[in-house]
């Protein structure tokens, strides 16, 4: 089945983050019911992967200023058929920051996603209110990634501005809960 590998990381993930089980089980859930959940025009969602990034010596992670949400996010994108999660956040944290050096991190020999998150995309209306697209779920899988030293970022079509912040800078930059719970997973640590 092209959906287990990504069920065998949520059972990693809830091995490792064990007070999470609640929205492991609504990923799982909609991962079993849902054989085109890796297709962006699957509804009541879809899968999608995003990359905390930090610097290489831990001490900043980086964000994007994203342009349709208008806010501090992660870098992350659809899986748009790629089953390979981890693949996605790779994939999408080099288009959208222009890094092209980055690890990702395995414990004991194996990957752990760093977090998992199920949130709602608003509708959004063209100016003439005809519908573009509309609301729908992202259920997140988020993947802790090291910047290897002396790269250059950039600003993708997709955002604002992309930077290098450290925990009280991101604390001051978002309230988004999600944000803030890969940091506190993750760091940078003050």
């Amino acid at each position: 089945m092209h959906r287990r590998p990504l069920l065998e990381l949520l059972d990693r993930y809830t091995a490792r983050y064990p007070d999470e089980t609640e929205v492991v089980a609504r990923i799982r859930h909609f991962v079993e019911s849902s054989p085109d959940c890796f297709e962006r025009t699957c509804r009541p969602g879809h899968i999608t992967g995003s990359a905390w990034i930090l610097s290489h010596d831990g001490q900043k992670c980086l964000l994007v200023h994203h342009a349709k949400l208008d806010r501090w996010l992660q870098p992350g994108g659809h899986s748009d058929g790629e089953t390979a999660v981890e693949d996605v956040a790779l994939r999408e944290a080099c288009e959208e920051t222009g890094l092209n050096s980055l690890v990702l991190p395995h414990t004991k020999g194996e990957l752990v996603p760093l977090d998992l998150d199920v949130h709602l995309i608003p509708a959004r209306y063209d100016a003439a209110g005809n519908l573009i697209e509309d609301a729908h779920e992202h259920h997140d899988v988020r993947f802790l990634l090291l910047a290897e030293a002396n790269q250059q970022i950039t600003v993708s079509e997709e955002s604002h501005d992309v930077g290098w912040f450290t925990h009280g800078e991101v604390s001051q930059l978002t309230e988004e809960e999600s944000v803030l719970r890969m940091l506190r997973k993750a760091g940078p640590f003050d």
